[in-house]
């Protein structure tokens, strides 16, 4: 019998414990992957919001709890424009609404018809709306779609009837279904005069858009800039919190998931004393019995994790239909979401594989042998 022969015995031979085990890592991998997708994806869904504008970097309220409640004020905004290499910035008030429970989070972007090109939108039919407008309201080309929409027609938004004057495209997907109204009547529907929540900056040609952003920052220390998805947590604590909460989950997944790995091998430990003394008496090293405990180990970890990456799927794509998280959550399931997967499985396994490993390493294998 070959030394993998052997490995594969034991583990069949006590089925019950070992799925346990497996069992036992696969529910931890599956709590920190599903907490880690959740995280990223909706990183990914807060980073879709300023990716809309044609920008160089986005401004917004530092330490905002989630990035639709950034507020800018109109001297803020001025301010930012007034700053040396910015070329332009727009200024955006977005809000959600729920429309129905197929459409639960509908973006709703006001802005000015004169600041429309430079943040990146194309009028694909109809026109814009006028900058006095109450009830006009231009939808992306997605948004119609769904909604079987086209110019002339109904949509019924803030409690109001809007009449649809245009059908615009911005080249991402996030922008395309949604809606676009005159700034002054999304902020008087929202009872926040001159209040805006990004603003999307251009700088002039061959400016430093990093120094630029820097000097706003400087300059505001109320505002944030976010050039990348990886700095939206300056602008959404509940991304800092989340992210923690991957973290802190990771740890106590390790930790929790040693103890029962420990707890699994020592117990098998005690009942292969004697089997220990023989293959000791027979002439196996202290490394070799070590190794076989070790890679069984191991080998029911990497089933462990693979069961827990497979229900984290599943758990992942049941949370993204909770009428709370539909049309927010989507499961962003990067490659490093699999690496924290077998970190937590290889970790939590070494660890709880330490103590036990080493008695059997300082086993006699006469005393082994006489074990009742």
């Amino acid at each position: 019998m070959t030394f993998f022969d052997l490995i594969m015995h034991n583990l069949w031979r006590k089925k019950a414990r070992s799925l346990g085990l497996a069992f036992a890592v696969a529910i931890a991998v599956m709590a920190v992957v599903t907490l880690d997708v959740t995280s990223s994806g909706l990183e990914q869904s807060a980073a879709a919001i300023i990716s809309v504008g044609k920008a160089d970097f986005t401004v917004a309220q530092k330490g905002a709890s989630s990035t639709l409640s950034s507020t800018i004020d109109r001297e803020q905004l001025l301010r930012i424009r007034q700053t040396p290499g910015v070329a332009g910035a727009v200024g955006v008030l977005v809000e959600t609404e729920h429309l129905s429970a197929d459409t639960p989070v509908f973006i709703e972007i006001g802005i000015n018809p004169g600041d429309l090109a430079p943040f990146g939108v194309n009028v694909v039919g109809g026109q814009a709306y006028s900058a006095s407008a109450a009830h006009e309201v231009m939808l992306g080309w997605r948004a119609a779609a769904n909604f079987g929409l086209h110019v002339g027609d109904q949509f019924h938004a803030n409690g109001t009837s809007n009449t649809v004057v245009g059908i615009y495209s911005t080249g991402n997907s996030f922008g395309d279904a949604g809606a676009m109204f005159p700034l002054p009547a999304v902020q008087g529907y929202n009872r926040v005069p001159g209040i805006v929540t990004l603003a999307f900056v251009k700088v002039v040609p061959g400016a430093s858009a990093a120094k630029i952003a820097a000097r706003v920052a400087y300059d505001q220390p109320a505002l944030t800039t976010i050039r990348t998805a990886q700095q939206f947590g300056r602008a959404d604590q509940n991304l800092v919190y989340l992210q923690a909460a991957v973290n802190g989950s990771t740890v106590l997944a390790v930790l929790i998931g040693a103890v029962i790995v420990g707890n699994t091998m020592l117990l098998s430990l005690f009942e292969r004393t004697r089997e220990f003394g023989l293959l000791r008496a027979v002439g196996w090293t202290r490394r070799r019995t070590v190794s076989l405990l070790l890679v069984e180990s191991l080998l029911l970890a990497m089933i462990g994790a693979t069961i827990g990456v497979a229900l984290s799927f599943a758990v992942a794509a049941g949370l993204a239909q909770l009428p709370a998280l539909k049309g927010i959550l989507h499961p962003n399931f990067t490659e490093g979401a699999f690496w924290r997967a077998l970190f937590t499985a290889l970790v939590m396994t070494l660890l709880g594989a330490l103590y036990p490993t080493t008695r059997a390493a300082l086993l006699s294998p006469l005393k082994a042998l006489s074990y009742e």
